[in-house]
């Protein structure tokens, strides 16, 4: 019991005091150190990296704090004598400082493929886009391997004849038709692989990226189709450009009965969605649809790849050669423009007068999108159809206006918006007395009401600009109407504008 009462606490908190104050030395030592290297690990990430220490910076902390281990630290100072680059300028005998520039990495894709398609029994053709500067600039080349998919059979190859197609139109990617015919091929349906052989053709860097573009599998393809006539589906087939932007369901659904009733049954219609086919356009197509006389084609994707106008010269030539063995004749117009022949005239009677040409072209008749005929009375007038109300022809007298084109596409290799430069065959420019294209600029990508100004003249002038009332179009609503009526019923009687 004494020694118990002999062993106080406080006798423990005065040894461990003793205990630290003979050893304080030591312990501020460590705790300096502590506190450096917290400050040196909270500094570093804010240190330039133009800042470096050596290994023997660091020698006297080490060996202060470790003497009983003995540290050898040797420091090699390495001597990197810089390579005279390329880009450094170069004083000409002249006088001239010359200057250089080198790329690096990649700007743009070297190729971005869309498609490819047969062209017949012994070619091919491959559609997508390249780099603009590349085809300015460059010397791009591309050349073409078949590969059987019979290991007895050889593969071969050829030059790849490429067409640039938007004349001088293209942005950041510019599109490209590559022909591939190959002087011999086995016509044996055994299937195969067409690869696409792309070089940059960059003197510094010349690279080649290898493509497979196209697969066949055995006994896929039909021959017949490319020699006989009779096979073709259609007689007529419309090819659109890229719709984009907030289009009007009201015009799109009046477009599409219109130019249905004005083919007829073997006709039919490729529209290509870059962002313009929104839910309401969709359900005024969807009967259209669903008859077999509409495909859309979603194209949003081709928005990651800067081109002119949605790459719409690449899309018409994609529709050209997905389609070319399949369609007589093959259109190439707008949503906002209407075909049209005289009274006496049927599309068919005019196709077979110039079936001795492979291309046409049809001269443009604008409207006026904003100016509607109030002959009806004002009331009538707003339950009319655009093309009934939109009655005025713009007659300023200008050089030129553009034309829109038909083709036989057996016969064009690769196309354009207003018309192809790269065809077999003659074109004809004046068939202004048999065919004529009514354009409403502007009326697709309005969704409201598009009479701002009633007339019920025969001649005006609005904002300086001459009109006379062309009742042409007008004069055929009711006949689209009831034949609207006949083919799909009342589905869309209730489309806003």
């Amino acid at each position: 019991m004494a020694k118990e009462r002999d062993h106080h606490p406080n006798k423990d908190k005065k040894l461990l005091v003793g205990v630290i104050w003979n050893f304080s030395t030591e312990l501020k030592l460590i705790f300096m150190a502590l506190l450096v290297i917290f400050t040196l690990a909270t500094l570093l990430p804010f240190i330039p990296s133009s800042f470096s220490l050596s290994a023997s910076d660091f020698r006297f902390c080490i060996s202060r704090f470790s003497p009983a281990v003995p540290v050898n630290i040797t420091s090699t100072a390495v001597n990197v004598t810089p390579e005279k680059t390329s880009t450094e300028p170069v004083v000409l005998d002249n006088g001239v400082i010359k200057r250089t520039f080198t790329g690096h990495g990649s700007a743009a894709y070297n190729f971005v493929t869309m498609s490819a398609y047969r062209g017949g029994v012994n070619s091919f053709a491959v559609i997508g886009l390249s780099s603009k500067p590349l085809h300015v600039y460059g010397h791009p080349s591309y050349r073409c391997e078949w590969v059987p998919l019979d290991p007895t059979q050889d593969p071969v190859s050829t030059t790849g004849l490429k067409i640039l197609t938007d004349w001088g139109y293209g942005r950041i990617y510019t599109t490209v038709v590559v022909n591939c015919t190959f002087p011999t091929i086995s016509a044996v349906n055994s299937g195969g692989s067409l690869i696409l052989h792309a070089t940059t053709g960059d003197p510094s860097l010349n690279l080649t990226d290898s493509i497979p573009v196209l697969t066949e599998s055995p006994n896929s393809v039909d021959f017949d189709l490319y020699t006989s006539p009779e096979k073709k589906k259609y007689d007529y087939l419309y090819c659109g450009s890229s719709l984009y932007g907030d289009l009007s369901p009201q015009r799109v659904r009046e477009w599409i009965a219109y130019h249905a009733r004005f083919f007829g049954d073997r006709s039919h219609f490729v529209l290509h969605d870059a962002g313009g086919i929104h839910g309401d356009v969709f359900e005024v197509l969807r009967p259209w649809i669903e008859l077999g006389r509409v495909t859309v084609h979603d194209i949003r994707d081709q928005e990651r790849f800067d081109g002119y106008y949605h790459n719409q010269f690449m899309v018409v030539n994609d529709c050209l050669h997905r389609y070319r063995f399949k369609a007589k004749w093959m259109f190439f117009f707008d949503v906002d423009e209407f075909m049209y022949v005289p009274e006496k005239e049927t599309i068919k009677s005019v196709m077979e007068s110039l079936e001795e040409y492979s291309q046409f072209t049809i001269e443009q008749m604008p409207m006026s999108s904003r100016i509607c005929y109030s002959g009806d009375g004002p009331a009538r007038t707003y339950r009319k159809w655009g093309f009934e109300k939109m009655a005025y022809r713009d007659v300023k007298k200008v050089p030129r206006r553009d034309r829109k084109y038909a083709v036989q596409p057996q016969n064009v290799f690769a196309t354009g918006v207003h018309m192809s430069q790269n065809l077999q065959g003659k074109t004809y420019h004046k068939a202004e007395s048999k065919i004529r294209y009514f354009h409403y600029h502007g009326s697709i990508s309005q969704r409201r009401e598009p009479c701002r100004h009633l007339f019920n003249d025969s001649r005006v002038v609005f904002e300086n600009n001459p009109y006379v009332l062309d009742t042409t179009i007008r004069d055929v609503g009711l006949a689209v109407k009831m034949f609207e009526m006949r083919t799909i019923g009342d589905r869309l009687l209730r489309t806003r504008q």
